[in-house]
């Protein structure tokens, strides 16, 4: 019986926590980003901030030392557009959001209306406007679905935490009585669109996060094996609360250099 081939792991990886941390590079980040380029392994960095696209992201990755493919930056703004475009192809949304959401939905073929439009479609901006959620709620109110790129309560900032896209959609909600669909992580959806978009398979996919409650969680769900670094918001202790495990846990995505063809040996 001939040997089976030993498998080839593909990585999906969170940004903040596990590659950078609040504008700076996480030690190892470059040389593991650097050994999965050379031995050419499909790779895709998450993030649930739909602020930025892209391109924003890849020069902002750059600052800190890291060259990551625009290709290989997938957010909640890119899962929500591609979520919606399987839904309703070429429909229209009134959108509370930045570049990173409205240009995603463009490019899908989107409207971008707040007249009679399918959805709302709220995501993260450091400018919330009363009016913006005014009208959302209305329309709401008035049949719109009601879509919210993430659940996260909180952003970070450098003067301390900033209310996120989960907290003004808490709002709607709670004006409206209607709950969003959250496509961002902590659901699966995110996932398995970024395997798509990746081409590859959950089988022989693991997913590197700093956050039990979306990241490890997400993974999990969408039947992926996962390594929880602790070099962000989880921490040994605090992990042992959830009712769920990591594969794996990981002082800090540094541990994984030399390892990445088999993250799991000892």
């Amino acid at each position: 019986m001939a040997e089976q081939a030993p498998k080839r792991w593909n990585y999906l990886m969170d940004m903040d926590g596990v590659l950078v941390h609040e504008e700076h590079l996480i030690p190892g980040a470059d040389t593991f980003l650097g050994e999965l380029r050379a031995n050419e392994v499909p790779f895709l960095v998450l993030t649930n901030n739909s602020i930025y696209t892209p391109r924003d992201l890849r020069a902002r990755l750059l600052r800190t030392g890291l060259d990551v493919p625009e290709t290989s930056i997938w957010t909640s703004a890119l899962a929500t557009a591609r979520f919606l475009d399987s839904q309703r192809p070429g429909g229209s949304a009134f959108v509370i959001g930045e570049a990173g959401l409205t240009t995603a939905l463009h490019e899908i073929g989107y409207v971008l209306t707040d007249r009679d439009p399918d959805y709302v479609v709220l995501g993260e901006t450091r400018t919330y406007s009363f009016t913006a959620i005014t009208r959302a709620i209305r329309l709401v109110e008035e049949g719109a679905k009601f879509i919210a790129t993430n659940p996260d309560a909180t952003g970070p900032s450098r003067e301390g935490s900033l209310p996120a896209t989960g907290s003004i959609a808490a709002l709607i909600e709670r004006a409206t009585g209607r709950e969003p669909y959250y496509v961002g992580k902590p659901n699966p959806l995110m996932m398995r669109s970024a395997l798509r978009a990746l081409g590859t398979h959950s089988a022989n996919t693991l997913m590197i996060g700093d956050r039990m409650d979306t990241d490890v969680r997400a993974g999990l769900e969408a039947g992926l094996q996962t390594i929880l670094v602790l070099s962000g918001i989880s921490a040994r202790d605090t992990a042992e609360l959830f009712p769920y495990r990591p594969t794996k846990i990981a002082e800090s995505i540094a541990d994984l250099v030399g390892h990445s063809a088999d993250p799991f040996a000892e």
